[in-house]
């Protein structure tokens, strides 16, 4: 037998094991805890305008989401990044991947997190890259040629981990 014929010969089966239900129950209580990205708005949320919501929501008839601190808000952008796929140069792209900024946008947008707490983010984005010697805007550097989603992960909670040390 020449060693042609043994590199073409399939290596032998092996069973791997499925998890054990402990294994499982396991798993899912370690994802209990992450933070999760929001469904995609619904009709009724994207037709009907704020102040009609609003209204509705005084009167009891609407819930709109409760506005996250900048801190739960650097983590629910993460979150929304993993979810749908990050991109860069669009803030939305045409297959739905988000960049940072977009993801914040969509989280504003469905009543996620206000204004203020989106600047305050965005604030702590910004003093996390001077700190690593980066002077521009998180937008601009997510856009950069040779940039990868563990980069921006790693921005994303290294504030958000400032943000909950300063009580946001």
């Amino acid at each position: 037998m020449s060693s042609i014929d043994q590199a073409v010969r399939p290596a032998p089966a092996t069973v791997v094991p499925l998890p054990s239900k402990s294994t499982r129950q396991l798993v899912d209580e370690a994802l209990r805890g992450l933070p999760t990205a929001p469904e995609a708005p619904s009709w009724g949320h994207r037709l009907l305008p704020a102040t009609v919501r609003g209204l509705l929501a005084d009167l009891g008839w609407w819930q709109d989401p409760t506005p996250q601190k900048p801190s739960a808000h650097l983590d629910q952008t993460l979150a929304v990044l993993r979810r749908y796929g990050w991109c860069q140069s669009l803030d939305t792209s045409p297959t739905g991947r988000l960049c940072i900024r977009g993801a914040q946008q969509l989280l504003e947008k469905t009543g996620h997190v206000t204004p203020q707490a989106r600047d305050r983010a965005t604030h702590y984005m910004q003093q996390t890259l001077a700190q690593a010697g980066v002077r521009m805007q998180f937008f601009a550097w997510n856009d950069l040629p040779d940039q990868q989603f563990p980069a921006v992960q790693t921005l994303l909670e290294t504030a958000a981990r400032t943000a909950r040390q300063n009580g946001e």
